[in-house]
């Protein structure tokens, strides 16, 4: 029992060597392809021509499922009713809140896929579950300036299976000290 617990370490450390030896042994800058913020590794370490050949060596791998069609979520529209808001003059250290509405205006169910803020000040809340052709949802936000002073502006990175797939809403407040 001993000899397969001292085979599993070593086959686990190789494993481990040969990973960081991949991401960092290697000084090939072009190993990495940027898509969409996202950093993806190459089945081919001298791929060049980006995601597309990246998506080609995954759809041609035999390790993946051939019933799997990347890419292909069928889109939808979505429609804010404002994608701005303005909190107006606030103060620091407060925590202030606004949903933005929206509805699904396209024919299939709208999926969205994350929901971020361009600072850790700013923060979404989005729905998991698919919203149906016709049905509304909201993005609750909550704006919390801490320290900061005067006009700010900041973002809200909606992505979803709409095209494009990024929708940015913005908020904006004159963040005033107490007083």
């Amino acid at each position: 029992m001993q000899d397969k617990s001292n085979i599993s370490l070593i086959i686990s450390g190789l494993a481990l060597a040969i990973s960081l030896y991949a991401l960092f042994g290697n000084k090939n800058e072009n190993r990495f392809v940027k898509s969409n913020d996202k950093v993806y590794i190459p089945a081919d370490p001298k791929a060049k021509n980006g995601i597309q050949e990246f998506k080609n060596q995954l759809e041609n791998s035999p390790l993946t499922d051939p019933n799997i069609n990347l890419d292909k979520t069928p889109k939808t529209t979505i429609a804010f009713s404002n994608d701005s808001h303005d909190f107006g003059n606030i103060e620091q250290d407060t925590e202030n809140k606004y949903s933005f509405t929206f509805t699904n205006t396209g024919l299939e169910p709208l999926i969205i896929k994350n929901a971020r803020g361009s600072c850790g000040c700013t923060v979404p809340n989005y729905p998991k579950d698919p919203i149906m052709p016709g049905k509304t949802g909201q993005i609750d936000v909550v704006y919390k300036p801490a320290k900061q002073k005067g006009n700010q502006t900041k973002t809200v990175t909606v992505s979803a299976n709409t095209e494009p797939e990024n929708t940015i809403l913005k908020i904006s407040a004159n963040v005033n000290e107490p007083g």
